[in-house]
């Protein structure tokens, strides 16, 4: 759809809503809806007690209340139910990824969108996503890592901040506010599990296999699994008169859900005599896991506060999370040449079991010197994933091998340390004091990669039964070499300052300008400016220009891993070079810079009593996007590393600046509450998001273009995971009724058209728009005991599965671009005591 329709309908919506939605308001009181936009809010603006409708830029709040309504109690898929440009898919078969998945803001990056806490930057996760999800070659915040009876709202700014908050603020920010209470709390219990049948495509089998497939060429599954248990609470503690402290824990245990489809093929070693599969023989042909994995995670989180006598207040909070995951590779068959049929005489699943740790810890005081309102703290954050590979074995071991590896992992963490002041000084000439707020930034990052066991990664010596050579290490997830460890650290200073003031009673200007001096890559500069005029207290435009940045992360720096490929016959060791690596210099690498932007908004707000409605629509132009290669590994790349003297490369990957794209969209959000009547309270939300990115430059290195087969950087498949992988727009709308003890929530969700791309446009096929219903009814017993029953996704959809000819395994008959995943229906119940 072209931004001038968009445009068109959304000027429509907000003039029929304000001719006819009115007339059936009985009082002027705000929308208490899932996304409270009459909130004051912190984000966005560092003047105080400005709600999310005065502001100059398009703020969202998401209230503790609207986040709990939701059978899978993740912040990230509460978000992507709630906000229209916030997407959340759910990727399998992506080894690390399946546990630390993704989202994305505005169709950018994931690692485009800054993630605070408290107003303090959130640690990132430790993992880099390498695989074929959206996100590959990102590194970002896990906000799964908090528990949503920690939070008691989420601010998301849909504008770029960079002159604001730093580095990552291309597409926004998303600032968690943890709970404060001294007092009341509560427990709950909750437990659901997939309900569901679905449909996928069959191959035909070869002749002779004695497999059986529905003369429609598709088959249908039912299937009760990924059952999940949570138990969760908060508490309340006074510390003494003048203190408080808020206690938050979650345990979350779910099982996998698998989604495979119908494998054909011949699963056996011919026998003598010949013929296919063995007639004796026991096969599960639906024998792949594609779906949600096993989980087992414990979080704490604390949050406290303290106002001392001299009127310092002291503030901090901690968290500790260990998450154990559980997911699958690709199916091995026991006529597979990685086999070894003495171990797995019908074949093996490889199973990926990282354990992740993920802490934090800060401390601050709020104090006045001198007139200015003083924020002075520190934070410090960690993020490990360390590997084990089960199920699997070594094949160059041969019936020796192990079954289970260590294969070592990553870590990183930050310190930062901010000194930051905001006062109000009277201007002759305005019409509300010039807001003056000003602070400086330090912060130091750690990288490191140890090795795993031995076994994980060498080559045993041990040859297929024609004498032909086998891979090194673990099966699916070969370990950590020694060759590939880091450990590595950068330092990151920055000032800024932020002016904001009503130069007359209807028009708000603001602008700010942040510099910031990198250790490892130099300075930048970035500055924004916004504006809004109101023309009555119904309506108002706004808008904002903004240069901004993304410093290039240390994951995307320094992290390396080796695994074995087989060219025509041949083993080669493929490797992802960090950029100071000499292989990958030689290929062209060089050292990483920031990636830039400018970004534009322009937007309007309209509200009429219970009504409000925003309409912003934006552009955003990044430029040098760091992406990671595509596996450099041609017959001439190999030849000209070896006349650089690295004998016996097989070349790899590596990462690099160089992608240029334009985002464009339109975001609507409106809110309304209807009066009060004898059926009881009804809220109703509304939510629309129009995107469409261009990838408009791609990297070439010149080492590579005048070679014969002029390699490519970055192929088809990831210019148009850039342009279409996400959905081109998406609505949200929710209906909330209240009656005495009673509730309920009605929510509806269309995604719209998401390509899955190959290498062939001929074989790119397209997932359809979809729209997904959830429901959930609620009863409250003494204004205590609420009991929950509901469905997400109560009429079972699914996004198309492949075409058979694109599923030759028959494992993965659906993709992990579909923006909702692929496991069904979801039912549950939850009970939550308050006390």
């Amino acid at each position: 759809m072209q931004l001038k329709h968009v445009l068109r309908a959304a000027t429509a919506l907000v003039a029929i809503s304000s001719i006819t939605i009115p007339a059936l308001a009985q009082e002027d009181t705000a929308a208490d809806s899932d996304r409270t936009l009459e909130t004051v809010v912190t984000l966005g603006t560092r003047v105080a007690n400005r709600s999310a409708l005065d502001t100059a830029v398009a703020v969202d709040v998401v209230s503790a209340a609207s986040l709990e309504k939701i059978g899978i109690g993740e912040l990230n898929q509460a978000l992507s139910v709630q906000l229209p440009s916030f997407n959340f898919p759910r990727p399998a078969l992506n080894d690390g990824t399946d546990s630390v998945r993704p989202a994305t803001l505005r169709g950018l990056g994931p690692d485009q969108t800054l993630v605070l806490v408290n107003g303090k930057r959130r640690h990132m996760a430790s993992l880099v996503n390498v695989n074929g999800s959206i996100g590959r070659g990102t590194s970002a915040v896990d906000l799964n890592t908090i528990p949503t009876d920690a939070v008691s709202g989420i601010e998301v700014l849909r504008d770029g901040a960079s002159a604001q908050y730093g580095s990552d603020a291309i597409a926004g920010v998303i600032n968690v506010n943890l709970r404060e209470a001294s007092e009341g709390g509560s427990a709950g219990v909750s437990y659901g599990w997939r309900e569901t049948e679905y449909t996928v495509p069959v191959n035909t089998p070869a002749a002779g296999m004695g497999v059986s497939v529905p003369a429609s060429g598709e088959i249908s599954r039912e299937r009760s699994d990924g059952h999940v248990v949570t138990l969760s609470g908060w508490k309340g503690f006074a510390l003494g008169q003048d203190g408080w402290l808020t206690l938050s824990a979650e345990y979350k245990d779910q099982q996998h859900t698998e989604r495979s489809g119908f494998d054909v093929r011949q699963q056996y070693p011919t026998p003598v005599g010949g013929g296919f599969d063995p007639g004796e023989a026991v096969i599960n042909r639906f024998n792949a896991w594609t779906g949600e994995p096993e989980l087992e995670q414990s979080t704490i989180f604390a949050n406290a506060g303290y106002n001392l006598e001299n009127g310092v207040e002291l503030y901090g909070w901690a968290s500790y999370q260990d998450r154990d995951t559980t997911s699958a590779g690709f199916y091995r068959r026991a006529l597979d040449d990685r086999n070894v049929i003495e171990i797995y005489p019908n074949g093996f699943l490889p199973l990926i079991s990282p354990e992740t740790t993920d802490a934090s810890v800060a401390g601050g005081a709020r104090f006045q010197a001198g007139g200015w309102d003083m924020d002075a703290s520190v934070v410090y954050g960690s993020n490990e994933m360390e590997f084990t590979i089960e199920n699997t074995l070594n094949r160059s071991i041969g019936p020796s091998s192990k079954t289970a590896f260590d294969a070592g992992g990553f870590k990183y963490s930050q310190v930062v340390a901010n000194l930051s002041a905001v006062r109000g000084f009277d201007v002759g000439g305005l019409a509300s004091p010039l807001n003056v707020a000003w602070g400086v930034e330090a912060r130091q990052e750690m990288y490191e990669i140890n090795a795993g066991e031995v076994d994980s990664y060498i080559n045993g010596g041990v040859t297929l039964p024609g004498g032909g050579p086998t891979a090194s290490g673990s099966q699916v997830f070969p370990g950590f070499r020694p060759a590939n460890e880091v450990d590595e650290d950068r330092t990151a200073i920055g000032a800024y300052i932020d002016l904001e003031a009503n130069v007359t009673d209807a028009f708000l200007l603001s602008g700010a300008v942040r510099a910031e001096s990198y250790s490892d890559f130099g300075e930048t500069v970035t500055a924004k400016i916004s504006a809004r005029y109101d023309f009555n207290d119904m309506f108002a435009l706004r808008g904002s220009v903004q240069n901004g940045f993304r410093a290039p992360s240390l994951q995307q720096q320094y992290y390396a891993t080796t695994s074995t490929n087989f060219i025509n016959g041949v083993p080669f060791d493929i490797t992802t070079f960090p950029v100071t690596d000499p292989v990958a210099v030689a290929l062209g690498a060089e050292p990483l810079d920031a990636e830039e932007s400018i970004n534009y908004s322009i937007g309007a707000v309209f509200r009429n009593g219970p009504l409000n409605v925003t309409v912003d629509a934006y552009r955003i132009d990044v430029n040098d996007r760091i992406v990671l290669s595509e596996n450099l590994t041609s017959q001439d790349v190999r030849d000209f590393l070896q006349s650089e003297g690295f004998i016996g490369s097989g070349g790899g990957r590596f990462f690099l600046n160089g992608v240029d794209t334009e985002t464009s969209g339109v975001d609507i959000v409106a809110n309304y509450a209807f009066p009060e009547t004898d059926f009881g309270k009804f809220n109703a939300t509304f939510g629309a998001n129009f995107n469409k990115t261009d990838v408009t430059a791609v990297p070439a290195i010149p080492q590579l273009t005048a070679l014969p087969s002029n390699p490519v950087l970055f192929a088809r498949i990831n210019v148009k995971t850039f342009e279409d992988g996400t959905p081109k727009d998406k609505f949200t709308g929710s209906l909330d009724w209240e009656r005495g003890p009673f509730g309920a929530t009605v929510r509806a969700i269309r995604y719209g058209e998401v390509l899955v791309p190959s290498s062939n446009p001929a074989n790119d096929y397209t997932i359809d728009p979809n729209t997904l219903l959830d429901i959930e009814g609620r009863y409250t017993w003494n204004e205590r005991v609420t009991l929950s029953l509901g469905a997400d996704n109560v009429f079972d959809e699914y996004g198309d599965p492949a075409p058979a000819s694109q599923n030759g395994t028959g494992n993965t008959p659906f993709s992990g671009y579909i923006p909702y995943g692929s496991s069904g229906r979801f039912v549950y119940g939850k009970a939550v005591v308050k006390f």
